[in-house]
C-alpha cells in the first residue's frame, strides 16, 4: 500500500522543540520531493518546508533559522526537527509528495498543489505559552 504516515507530535511549552517524521511505505522517498505543510484551525493549509531529490533545503520564511529537514534514506523516512516553537506554530503538520518544484511549498504564490501526489494523515503540534 502506498501511504505517507506521519508521527511525532505532541504538546510542548513556548521555546521547546519536537521531530516530526514522515515515513513512506509502498515506494521510495528518495524518489520525490517532500514537504511539510501545517493547517492551523480556521486557516488555510501552509508550506512550511521541502527537501528535493537531491536534498535542496527550502523554507518557510515564519520557520527559517529555527526548522531543520532532513531525510534518511536507508529509512524511506523524512524528518522535520522543529525547534524555539511558537504558539502560533501549533497546527496540524502534513507530509506529501511532490513531482518536482519543491520552491513552490514555501513561495507566496503557493502553486505547489499543482506538484501534489500523496498526502499523509497529519500529526497535530500544540504549543503552549
Amino acid at each position: 500500500q502506498v501511504q505517507l504516515v506521519e508521527s511525532g507530535g505532541g504538546l510542548v511549552h513556548r521555546g521547546g522543540s519536537l521531530r516530526l517524521s514522515c515515513a513512506a511505505s509502498g515506494f521510495n522517498l528518495d524518489s520525490r520531493d517532500i514537504g511539510w505543510f501545517r493547517q492551523a484551525p480556521g486557516k488555510e493549509r501552509e508550506g512550511v518546508s521541502c527537501i528535493s531529490k537531491t536534498d535542496g533545503e527550502f523554507y518557510a520564511e515564519s520557520v527559517e533559522g529555527r526548522f531543520t529537514i532532513s531525510r534518511d534514506n536507508a529509512k524511506n523516512t523524512v524528518y522535520v526537527q522543529l525547534n524555539r516553537l511558537k504558539p502560533e506554530d501549533s497546527a496540524v503538520y502534513y507530509c506529501a509528495t511532490l513531482s518536482g518544484r519543491c520552491d513552490t511549498v514555501v513561495a507566496p504564490s503557493g502553486f505547489w498543489y499543482r506538484y501534489l501526489e500523496l498526502w499523509g494523515q497529519g500529526t497535530l503540534v500544540t504549543v503552549s505559552s
